[in-house]
């Protein structure tokens, strides 16, 4: 089917690697000269693989790379001139300390023997570095960890962040401190957090006893309320999605979401990676892929939600080229692999959830949107090209909406149009209010790992040597190595 490179996963070698159809799956295949061969389940249904594989679309990266190595992916990650996707979210981990010791764990400060915790001046340089990216600043910055929360000047952090004017401002947490402090969750809110990406394994006690060590429910629960009460009320579930840990409460979580629409505004299913040495037995009988989840969701919904209502990231690059075209400036464009990530909108109406797909021709919209927004007609002066834009958009956008199947509590044309019409602001903040957002976003390990992927990683890391890094391999590759470089041992921090 296709021809890639990959990663040996004892030597971290650069291979080469096949993807192909077997059996209804698609697999990733590919031999290490020195240890042997690997395969691996790529996408368990070639089904949707190939749907979403029509939505490839490439950007033109970065133009200020931060290394100047190129064709030695995924060892010069920097970003360097071979990426093909500009950082739509970054993530800087601000420690490798946690109140909590998971098996499922990137980084732990205890297992590890050193402390990496940067310094707040270089937290500036790396947010610098990210806003100074060309043509397009990264717009959106995660704190993570480690705990992020363990840091006493995490507050004193996000106000940076607002200060460097990113439009998204976000915390993976565990929801620990948030839990014991409301005064906490209200200090984060004053200082510009806008979502909080909780951890959240399920709604029992057995994924937290497998995952976690104990039964965390009832602290994410009082997280929860505490952030309803300090009106921090953009909260992401985030699953970590194993098989046999809680692949059955897939439907319970979604339920759980929409009766706590008022602050969870979404869900971010997680499949789990493996780290470290698996077999190959037991690699495939616990991988989990986006398909397998889109099953899980149609089965434990009913028929609700089904794996149709998704689309993978690139779908909406209309949308930016629609931006770009009727601003006149580049804006960000979510060229990212189709294979990495997934999601969808539903509207909730008395206790019944309605995908946005069936109700408006989504394919079809955007198919419109990307026509108008690549018309050989020349706007005359930026105002009017606006109002001509906006204006014909808005009259071809009841050929796509299907009232007689659209939600009775909203006015769902009138919603898209203020969209439309304002961009941001109050009427996206009406959108959301009706709205559940569900995505996934499947991270590589080394058995899976695709080097085009890494290529188009739209998810990075800022490291404090000024590079950035696409979050697979810097999990899989750079981490150890970052760390170490900017640590010291833990035996010499005091308690």
């Amino acid at each position: 089917m296709k021809s890639t490179k990959s990663l040996c996963p004892d030597c971290l070698s650069v291979i080469d690697a096949s993807i192909f159809e077997e059996d209804g799956k698609v697999m990733i295949e590919k031999t290490c000269s020195k240890h042997g061969a690997f395969k691996d389940i790529y996408w368990s249904s070639a089904k949707q693989f190939k749907r979403f594989d029509r939505y490839w679309h490439d950007g033109e990266g970065v133009a200020n790379p931060n290394v100047s190595t190129n064709g030695n992916c995924p060892h010069s990650c920097g970003l360097c001139s071979s990426h093909k996707t500009t950082t739509i979210l970054a993530n800087i981990d601000l420690t490798n300390r946690c109140n909590q010791e998971c098996p499922v764990c990137f980084a732990n400060a205890s297992s590890s023997g050193y402390l990496y915790e940067p310094s707040l001046e270089q937290i500036r340089a790396m947010m610098q570095t990210l806003r100074n990216e060309k043509p397009v600043p990264c717009p959106a910055i995660q704190f993570a960890g480690g705990e992020p929360t363990m840091r006493e000047d995490i507050v004193e952090i996000v106000k940076m962040a607002s200060q460097f004017k990113f439009t998204q401002v976000q915390m993976a947490t565990n929801g620990i401190k948030l839990a014991k402090s409301l005064k906490f969750c209200e200090d984060l809110n004053a200082a510009g957090l806008h979502t909080v990406y909780l951890q959240f394994d399920g709604v029992t006690e057995k994924p937290y006893l497998i995952n976690r060590g104990f039964n965390a429910l009832p602290v994410k629960l009082k997280a929860i309320e505490n952030c309803r009460k300090a009106e921090l009320t953009s909260i992401s579930l985030v699953p970590t999605l194993a098989k046999g840990v809680n692949d059955d409460q897939v439907g319970d979580i979604i339920r759980f979401a929409v009766n706590n629409m008022d602050t969870v505004k979404g869900i971010n299913f997680q499949p789990i990676s493996f780290a470290g040495r698996i077999n190959k037995e037991e690699r495939m009988e616990k991988r989990v892929t986006i398909p397998y989840l889109f099953d899980r969701i149609e089965e434990q919904t009913g028929g609700a939600i089904t794996a149709e209502d998704f689309y993978p990231v690139p779908f909406v690059v209309p949308i930016s080229h629609f931006v770009n075209a009727e601003e006149g400036v580049p804006s960000i464009e979510f060229t990212v692999h189709p294979h990495c990530g997934t999601g969808t909108y539903i509207y909730v109406e008395n206790g019944k959830m309605i995908p946005i797909t069936r109700f408006i021709d989504v394919e079809g919209l955007l198919e419109h949107v990307d026509k108008l927004a690549s018309t050989d007609e020349k706007w005359i002066g930026k105002s009017l090209g606006r109002i001509k834009m906006i204006g014909s958009l808005i009259s071809a956008l009841p050929k796509y909406v299907d009232t007689a199947k659209a939600p009775k509590s909203v006015d769902v044309k009138q919603l898209f149009i203020n969209v439309l019409k304002e961009g941001t602001g109050d009427a996206t903040k009406e959108f959301h209010r009706h709205t559940l957002f569900l995505g996934a976003m499947h991270f590589m390990d080394l058995y899976n790992m695709d080097l085009e992927r890494i290529k188009r990683c739209g998810v990075h890391y800022a490291t404090p040597d000024g590079r950035i890094i696409p979050f697979c391999t810097y999990n899989t590759v750079h981490r150890v190595e970052v760390e170490k470089k900017f640590s010291t041992p833990l035996l010499r921090v005091k308690a």
